[in-house]
């Protein structure tokens, strides 16, 4: 592997006396997509939440983008470079679509209200919502607002993007369209750590499966191998019930 652009060795994470991550180790690439597959409470959503600081690790060190996770000075410079979205779109209800995604270029990165607006709009029309613009979140279906989310992150001109589950709130009608932004972004060369159970979009895009059980990495693997001849038995139990 080149230069990894995310590493944690060693990762450990409680909640008082459940041990959610107990010793993950992980490199990821720059441009990879890595997808994260595994029953619930397996440790899947903490760990990515580890990774740009939402949850606090007791043991082990992660190192985003060349910036080590230690403090809240380091904090503050990850999240600059790693975008993440939600199961739930987290769009501010009584800001338009357009001030949702130009607030964090603006009071983060400091740029000019038209400067911000520009990259906004080129990141809404880029997902296909341009024409929702200076509408409110509640009138959008969850798909766009969805879509909406991924074009905030994008709007930070991140490095990595993160996706915990995004499509498990949506109506099924409405899945493809975000899974469509996602691949095109894949595509693009974005490094991403996702989150999923939508296995065809796993099986299509992604570099590498992890398949997580219990807090620890069970198996990494390219698709085709996790699903077609999975080495654990347990990776073979969880696709059997699922696919």
């Amino acid at each position: 592997m080149e230069r990894a652009i995310i590493t944690m060795e060693k990762v450990h994470k409680w909640y008082d006396k459940l041990h959610v991550l107990r010793g993950v180790d992980l490199k990821v690439a720059p441009s990879e997509v890595v997808v994260l597959i595994g029953p619930s409470g397996s440790g899947k959503s903490t760990l990515l939440r580890t990774l740009n600081g939402l949850e606090e690790i007791q043991e082990g060190r992660i190192v985003v983008n060349g910036v080590e996770l230690q403090d809240q000075k380091s904090l503050v410079e990850l999240r600059k470079d790693v975008g993440f979205v939600f199961q739930s779109f987290n769009l501010y209800p009584h800001m338009t679509i357009l001030n949702n995604v130009t607030l964090a270029p603006r009071t983060i990165r400091g740029m000019a209200k038209e400067e911000a607006e520009e990259l906004a709009m080129g990141y809404l029309k880029r997902v296909g919502i341009g024409d929702q613009a200076l509408k409110k979140p509640g009138t959008l279906s969850g798909g766009q607002q969805q879509r909406a989310a991924i074009a905030r992150a994008l709007a930070m001109n991140p490095k990595i993007m993160l996706f915990d589950e995004p499509t498990s709130a949506l109506d099924p009608e409405m899945i493809g369209e975000v899974l469509q932004v996602m691949t095109d972004l894949a595509e693009g060369g974005m490094t991403m750590l996702v989150v999923s159970h939508e296995m065809g979009f796993t099986r299509q895009v992604a570099d590498r499966v992890i398949f997580m059980d219990g807090g620890v990495i069970v198996e990494d693997a390219p698709p085709e191998v996790i699903f077609e001849n999975p080495k654990e038995e347990r990776t073979r139990q969880f696709l059997r019930q699922i696919l």
